[in-house]
């Protein structure tokens, strides 16, 4: 313990409560959206995908800046805008039930909302959380690096990622609770709790980090651009980004697709939080063993294994509708939900750890140090189509119960609810072809 700085310690400590905050909020963003705004799901899945996207992108900018004002001032900026803005969108809801639009309670009435153009509010909110939310991603991991040596780096970074995980389920652990006790307003208050770790994070910074090391050695924003040029007019990397990018959309679904689903078809008592906390659970206990029993195969292999799991796991999560009765004492659609993640959670272990390397290896000679700052632009993409996507077959086959006069006439238009599934299990087998077709062709022209 005394081996790391009280800075790198408070660096940690606001990495969890950030993302305990996050993760709290993400993992019912489209029923916020919708539930709470409105919104249907195509619009919640384009506007939520959005934000995620920028999430991923915006760091590239950021770090810049960051570099430029220090890191103590930029994660005092960056939690101050997590602060207000998760403040700002529990407060949202508020000013529209005093406008008379909508009335919050174990349900939502609308009276007027879904008309109005105030709801449209919430995109600046949305924008003040993705400005935060983009300087504690290029800040936070650069601290970490700054505050540790080359011998204490590893197990620095060993930390830093419990952390995350830390955060990460706890985070999503909340809401479940909080939607028994209070219905759908939960999704209103869950902002609450998230803007208080983020104050509780401002505080700490405030009073105890004070890092000898005023600032990084990021990139310029002219270098960033130039990176981004360079990587866009690189045809065999974009190649294999967009490749990986269709196993990230199939991740994304987690919470793109997944709350959504298993609430309106498994009921109200279903526990999205809980079932999402699947995925760590089960990298925290395989990840090292997989990356082990993989350590002499290429990276390639690994990454291959994983990227037919992941097709395997959409399918499984398509069946629970095959299923009479409960499962272990588990609605099937849920039961086979968690099965799916589980798989889903295996394959990122073989692919997760391995993907850096094999990236690095398509980069040009001398210049794999640039590129591996732009590996990371699946994510943007996943984000973006994979919610955009999601939107739109939840529409189609598992739409909102609200929008039917009776529950024969939902059960009719949700008959094919698992053909969702279907769509992303065609995305990852796919992306699992392509890739090893890619490998062959860039094999051979080396």
């Amino acid at each position: 313990m005394s081996k790391y700085t009280r800075a790198f310690w408070t660096a940690n400590t606001a990495e969890l409560l950030e993302r305990m905050a996050y993760y709290a909020v993400f993992i019912v963003i489209t029923f916020y959206l919708s539930n709470t705004l409105g919104f249907s799901d195509i619009e919640a899945g384009i506007i939520s995908g959005l934000f995620s996207g920028g999430l991923y992108l915006l760091p590239l900018f950021t770090g810049a800046f960051a570099d430029k004002m220090g890191y103590r001032k930029s994660i005092i900026i960056a939690f101050t805008l997590l602060s207000v803005g998760y403040l700002l969108q529990g407060l949202l809801p508020i000013m529209l039930e005093s406008a008379g639009l909508v009335q919050y309670g174990e349900k939502t009435i609308y009276t007027g909302l879904i008309e109005s153009w105030e709801r449209y509010l919430i995109v600046p909110v949305l924008l003040i959380l993705m400005i935060g939310g983009a300087f504690i991603k290029s800040i936070i991991s650069a601290s970490v690096a700054r505050e540790t040596t080359s011998e204490t780096r590893a197990k620095g970074y060993s930390i830093f990622y419990m952390m995350v995980n830390i955060g990460s389920f706890t985070g999503k652990s909340v809401i479940d609770p909080l939607r028994s006790a209070v219905g759908e307003s939960a999704y209103i208050y869950i902002n609450y709790f998230s803007a208080t770790l983020c104050v509780i994070a401002l505080i700490a910074v405030l009073l105890f980090y004070h890092s000898v090391h005023h600032s990084g050695e990021g990139k310029s924003i002219k270098e960033v651009m130039n990176g981004l040029t360079k990587v866009f007019s690189n045809g065999r990397l974009l190649l294999l980004i967009l490749i990986v990018t269709g196993f990230w959309i199939v991740q994304q679904q987690l919470y793109a697709t997944m709350p959504k689903y298993v609430i309106r078809l498994a009921g109200e008592t279903a526990r999205p939080g809980w079932i999402a906390n699947v995925n760590p659970f089960v990298v925290v206990i395989c990840v090292n063993f997989v990356t082990q029993i993989m350590a002499k195969r290429k990276a390639l292999t690994s990454i291959i294994v994983g990227m037919f799991l992941i097709p395997l796991s959409a399918l499984i999560m398509a069946t629970g509708n095959l299923f009479e009765g409960e499962i272990i004492g588990l609605n099937p659609i849920t039961f086979m939900m968690i099965i799916g993640i589980a798989f889903q959670a295996l394959a990122e272990c073989f692919i997760s750890p391995r993907y850096l390397e094999y990236f690095s290896l398509q980069a040009p000679k001398g210049e794999e140090g640039l590129y591996l700052g732009f590996s990371h632009l699946h994510s943007f993409l996943s984000s973006i189509l994979g919610f955009g996507l999601s939107g739109f077959l939840l529409a189609k086959y598992c739409p909102d119960p609200t929008l039917y006069e009776s529950v024969e006439l939902w059960q009719a238009a949700t008959i094919n609810a698992h053909y969702i599934w279907y769509w992303f299990a065609a995305i990852g087998m796919i992306s699992a072809i392509s890739l090893i077709i890619y490998a062959k062709i860039y094999t051979k022209k080396n």
